[in-house]
């Protein structure tokens, strides 16, 4: 035992890896995650044991046939890293736990901008220049910018449909009835669940608060899906397209590992974190 009952030693502040520093998110299914005298394990079911190095891994994803201890919980929450709790293979996003920054001023700072009108609308603009480079969005209002911005995922998803071949029909599905929808709306739904895992690990990592969004005002993560919709154009939707190209009938398999690979070759886990903290000046 260490200190005050703690098995896992609590790591200095000073000696965590910055968001911006961290591997992409581990995905984990089929096994225990529990803690030794040394380090955070993950053993599976055919008994193998890997020794996981939870300070520098950005998030830790929980698919089905996972269990956790409260040591292993306890580790990660010191580590600053966040567990999220997903579908098999990642292709659902249905929990992650509290925030464990070890400061509340992100927090505060969020709930401040969020609080008055002005800035939060100055936070949203700011946020559609990212999509609209060229335009002067200080002379739209909001609902216009979120009218604009929904013209251009349409077109997205049309010219991504052209660009790989794929037939494209409008975006349709019925989560009550996944399977009735076409091959190439689950394979943008696989890839946008996956991605919003690992925006609300970046944004739990950094101290913001995920229920209180600029743009988005519904669901229940609106800030990480106002920080996802940024990069879908270089994510989600060419991973989502390219695999139903590469695997028709069984897109699925292929669309987290392209995803994966979109956010790798982009160095978004190194930006991410930086644009957040731009776009909450």
């Amino acid at each position: 035992m260490v200190g005050d009952g703690q098995i896992f030693p609590r790591v200095p502040v000073e000696a965590l890896a910055p968001a911006s520093d961290r591997w992409t998110p581990l995905f984990l299914e089929h096994g225990r995650l529990e803690v030794d005298d040394s380090s955070v394990k993950f053993i599976q079911s055919d008994g193998t044991v890997m020794h996981l190095p939870v300070a520098t891994i950005s998030a830790l994803l929980l698919g089905p046939g996972t269990t956790v201890t409260h040591a292993a919980i306890a580790a990660c929450a010191s580590s600053n890293t966040p567990i999220c709790w997903v579908g098999s293979e990642g292709l659902r996003f249905y929990a992650h736990g509290i925030s464990p920054t070890h400061t509340n001023e992100n927090a505060k700072l969020h709930a401040d901008l969020y609080a008055h009108p002005q800035s939060r609308a100055a936070v949203a603009r700011r946020m559609f220049l990212l999509r609209f480079p060229d335009l002067d969005v200080s002379t739209r209002t909001i609902q216009q910018l979120r009218g604009l911005e929904g013209e251009r995922i349409r077109n997205l998803y049309r010219e991504f449909g052209e660009k790989y071949g794929v037939s494209w029909k409008g975006r349709n599905y019925d989560v009550g009835n996944w399977q009735l929808a076409d091959e190439i709306n689950r394979a943008i739904s696989a890839a946008n669940a996956a991605f919003y895992g690992l925006c609300a690990a970046v944004v739990c990592s950094l101290g913001f608060l995920p229920q209180l969004g600029f743009i988005h005002a519904t669901g229940n993560l609106p800030f990480v899906y106002d920080i996802a919709d940024i990069y879908k154009p270089v994510t989600t939707l060419p991973a989502a397209f390219a695999a139903v190209r590469q695997n028709p009938g069984n897109a699925e398999e292929n669309v987290l590992l392209l995803l994966k690979q979109n956010i790798e070759s982009g160095h978004l886990m190194e930006k991410i974190p930086g644009q957040i903290l731009e776009l909450m000046k």
